[in-house]
């Protein structure tokens, strides 16, 4: 075990998630200047990309596509459109950021389901391939379309942050935000993080935990924002396509290198509704997921020692079901 190394903790609500950050440092007082940075990263990238706020980017990008005009964006800006464009691709355009304006039509704090009239014409604003993509430049041909990039930026400022702990000499740590997680190296001693999984149909319950070495894990699931109708669940995550939930999977986690691709992985693997086992399976990344009817699947592959994961997929893990 590394001597002198004190555990350092900083709880903090950011992007409408209950944020931590935990790391070893030999002084308190580097602790507390690093926490600060991630902190205030974490800050940057909400005011940039909040659609909640009209002085951020993301709304100077939105007041852009309602008039149908084109703007010009930053690197880190392109970055992330990069790689949502190609999650489009990849997904067959499932994982479609301009489908948050089918938010309107579904408001879950009225339980209530939508207008068949509003969620048609509200379809005919979504769509990726409808708008005109060639960094820098963001051109919205068809008036009154709208991004959310809240399926991206978390995950982004995940890997962000833990980006500034590596760069800072930091070697054992764990950044949490919302639930979306990426773990920087095991605690000194060499155990790894005890991550929970939250159970989607027992709330305040876990599913299990996982034993995390390094790498990121994220989750996806149709029971944060919900509502239930006549006996039928309603979850947030919805299809591009039809406008409506996706009605297959209860819950999806997946782990990565990046907090960027298991994220948008499980919110594929969400969509892809009867096809997402397969397509899942297919990635080659460990996860696992429960189904609407109560059914468990995944991969399984942690029951390798920490070093020889590290050297091979630079993460490792081991489940326990509860």
């Amino acid at each position: 075990m590394s001597k002198g190394l004190r555990i350092f903790r900083r709880s903090f609500v950011a992007m409408g998630s209950p944020c931590e950050v935990q790391f070893y440092v030999q002084h308190l007082s580097h602790g507390r200047l690093l926490a600060d940075r991630a902190v205030s990263e974490v800050q940057r990238l909400e005011l940039r990309y909040s659609r909640y706020r009209k002085d951020s980017f993301l709304s100077r990008i939105n007041e852009t596509a309602m008039s149908g005009g084109r703007i010009e964006v930053d690197p880190e800006t392109s970055g992330i459109l990069d790689y949502v464009s190609l999650c489009h691709e990849q997904s067959a355009g499932l994982f479609d950021v301009t489908s948050g304006i089918l938010r309107k039509a579904w408001r879950f704090q009225e339980q209530c389901l939508p207008d068949p009239e509003q969620l048609e014409a509200l379809l005919l604003m979504v769509g990726w391939d409808r708008i005109s993509w060639q960094s820098p430049f963001l051109s919205f041909p068809n008036p009154g379309m709208e991004i959310d990039l809240g399926g991206a930026v978390k995950e982004y400022a995940v890997d962000r942050v833990s980006g500034i702990f590596w760069a800072a000499g930091i070697r054992h740590g764990l950044v949490n935000l919302g639930g979306d997680i990426r773990v920087i190296g095991p605690h000194p001693d060499g155990s790894g993080w005890q991550v929970g999984i939250s159970h989607p149909r027992e709330k305040g319950r876990l599913m299990g935990t996982i034993e995390l070495f390094q790498g990121a894990m994220a989750s996806s699931g149709d029971y944060e924002r919900c509502m239930v109708i006549d006996g039928i669940r309603y979850g947030h995550i919805l299809n591009p396509k039809t406008g409506w939930p996706c009605n297959y999977m209860a819950s999806v986690s997946v782990m990565g290198d990046f907090c960027m691709v298991a994220g948008s992985a499980s919110t594929i693997g969400m969509l892809k509704e009867n096809e997402g086992p397969d397509w899942l399976l297919g990635l080659g990344l460990p996860c696992f997921w429960m189904d609407v009817a109560g059914g468990f699947g995944g991969t399984q592959p942690f029951n390798q020692s920490p070093e020889l994961s590290v050297e091979r997929e630079l993460f490792s893990g081991k489940v326990v079901w509860k």
